[in-house]
């Protein structure tokens, strides 16, 4: 885990959590030309204390009299106590704030307008229930997702965001208390009119309607969530700053494991937009420089990173493309004390600025640090080749150690040899901290290519393995790759945050994985479609998710897919 003297913002606990529940009530359009789900949503009073003005779906805090009202629900044989109680606070929610009850009389029959105009929306809300002989429909309640509110708010609520279908023989009545104009609408159009500006929604609200767009029907939605009776997704949302403004993000998306490692407890303090300019620290001990070489296969840029300090002295890892005024910010981020240049592989973006960058450490009179690395292998491209002044070894240890204020401070560079991308390539673990530099192995929001010879799929798998023990032996949490944020943490709540994470850099790597495996397994059927078909046909069986200008960078990777597949026995070609 990474150590809190390397943090760079003092840390402050979040919020508690208090616990809460809320319903997306649904309608199948009766629209033909409009066919759908309809949402019911309400307007937010503009002195609410929690997003005041937004609209937003019924729902409040749960309350000690919704964990006893067990006795008076219809519940499922899968649904938990839990679920149950959450369940009942947002049936009683939905109706304080909008007068729509999910229940039965005692002959069975759904309640109408008629039995909720008995009610009294101040009154204990059980008790009138358990009088009338109501049974509250807990069993047609289900969990959709699980957010936990983001660590930077003031105000944190843990809450289940429910579903169940609107019933029939009801009008919404808004309490004009704390809810205003309920209006029923279709995920797109309430997205769109956000956009629009006229529309306000919060993080959670923008996400759950995303998901419920690509839903036809309500009993597809309802469907879905009781195959496990388990939230589809949870989620605590992190911030960060993106040309100026908050910019909030989920777990799967690709900002959120750089916060995470930024900005733990979740201080809007980290930009995360990508310039060339100058280093963007990430913690006291690592700083991030992209070369100004962005493009189709390198994204944003490659990522150059700065290990160490001023005590220690500084490793240099990828410096990048031969670029003067990329290597000379390179060389001021450090302070010209380079102890150490370590290229990750012989790639054109990746390890020609070695040179320059040693240059102008011995131009300065300063030490001449070595270029280390392994050789690139004689199946290498012409663009390709590199030379190492001493080559590394598997579990090889590069050591920064210095003298400051607190005693002796270390960092350690853990070299792990990576071979699949290409085969000199390497890995490195910053054991202190449990941080992983992955060069091209891993990248954030794409796959690597995978270009025989040189590249190869099979020893691409063994090298995931061969990082996630790694990561298991040093508490890695977080990856930090040559191209993208960085990525991890895909912790959800706080109630482990001081435990080592089998988590954050772990799941990346099985998820990355099970992702190439299914593929193969693609390739797999388009060979058996197409015995005598080529790598032009079977790319386009293999790979048809996947835009067609991407299919001949592609058709690189399927080769390797191909040749592992023969090597396995599968396939003779």
């Amino acid at each position: 885990m990474v150590r809190p003297t390397q943090l760079l913002h003092p840390q402050r606990a979040p919020a508690p959590l208090r616990p809460a529940a809320t319903v997306l009530l649904l309608r199948d359009s009766a629209d033909p030309a409009r066919p759908g789900i309809e949402v019911l949503m309400t307007r937010r009073s503009m002195t609410a204390s929690f997003a005041p003005g937004a609209y937003v779906f019924p729902g409040g805090g749960i309350d000690a009299a919704d964990a006893q009202s067990h006795g008076i629900a219809t519940r499922r044989a899968t649904q938990s106590d839990l679920h149950l109680t959450q369940a009942i606070a947002a049936i009683r929610e939905s109706y304080e704030e909008l007068g729509v009850l999910l229940a039965h009389r005692a002959d069975g029959l759904p309640v109408d307008d008629s039995d909720i105009a008995q009610l009294d929306r101040e009154a204990p809300f059980a008790a009138q229930c358990r009088a009338r002989g109501l049974t509250l429909d807990g069993a047609g309640v289900f969990v959709l997702a699980h957010w936990i509110t983001d660590r930077d708010l003031p105000r944190r609520f843990d809450v289940p965001f429910l579903v169940a279908r609107m019933p029939e023989d009801q009008s919404p009545v808004a309490d004009e208390a704390e809810q205003f104009e309920p209006l029923w609408i279709r995920p797109a159009d309430a997205l769109a009119r956000h956009a629009a500006g006229d529309f306000f929604i919060i993080f959670p609200t923008i996400r759950t309607l995303e998901r419920l767009r690509d839903h036809a029907t309500v009993q597809e939605v309802l469907d879905a969530c009781a195959v496990n009776d388990q939230p589809l997704w949870t989620s605590c949302p992190r911030a960060g700053l993106m040309r100026g403004a908050e910019s909030r993000h989920m777990e799967h998306e690709p900002p959120f494991g750089e916060l995470a490692l930024v900005c733990p407890d979740g201080q809007i303090a980290h930009s995360l937009d990508w310039q060339h300019e100058r280093p963007v620290p990430l913690l006291k001990n690592v700083q991030r420089l992209t070369a100004p070489n962005p493009g189709f296969m390198t994204g944003p840029g490659t990522n150059s990173y700065v290990v160490g300090d001023p005590a220690t002295g500084h490793i240099v890892i990828d410096p990048g493309p031969d670029d003067a005024p990329h290597i000379e910010r390179l060389w001021r981020a450090a302070g010209g004390r380079i102890q150490a240049i370590v290229c990750t592989h012989s790639h054109p973006d990746h390890s020609p600025g070695a040179p320059r960058l040693q240059a102008m450490c011995v131009t300065a009179g300063l030490e001449k640090p070595p270029i280390l690395g392994l050789p690139s292998a004689p199946t290498s491209r012409e663009n390709s080749r590199f030379t190492p002044e001493r080559s590394l070894s598997d579990s090889e240890h590069i050591v920064l150690t210095g003298r400051s204020g607190d005693g002796t401070v270390t960092h350690t560079l853990e070299v792990v040899h990576t071979p699949g991308h290409a085969a000199n390539h390497l890995c490195l673990v910053l054991i202190e901290d449990g941080l992983l530099f992955t060069g091209d192995h891993i990248l954030n929001g794409s796959t690597t290519v995978i270009d025989p010879p040189d590249g190869s799929m099979g020893a691409y798998l063994d090298s995931l393995d061969k990082l996630a023990d790694r990561c298991r032996q040093h508490q890695v949490e977080f990856i930090l790759p040559a191209h993208g944020y960085v990525l991890g943490d895909w912790r959800a709540s706080e109630d482990n945050v001081s435990a080592p994470l089998e988590g954050g850099a772990l799941r990346a790597i099985a998820h990355l994985k099970a992702h190439r495996l299914q593929r193969e397994a693609k390739v797999a059927r388009a060979m058996q479609a197409s015995p005598e078909g080529s790598l032009d046909d079977w790319v386009r069986l293999a790979y048809d998710d996947v835009p067609e200008r991407l299919w001949p960078v592609a058709k690189r990777s399927l080769l390797a897919h191909v040749e592992r597949l023969q090597s396995l026995g599968g396939f003779n070609l």
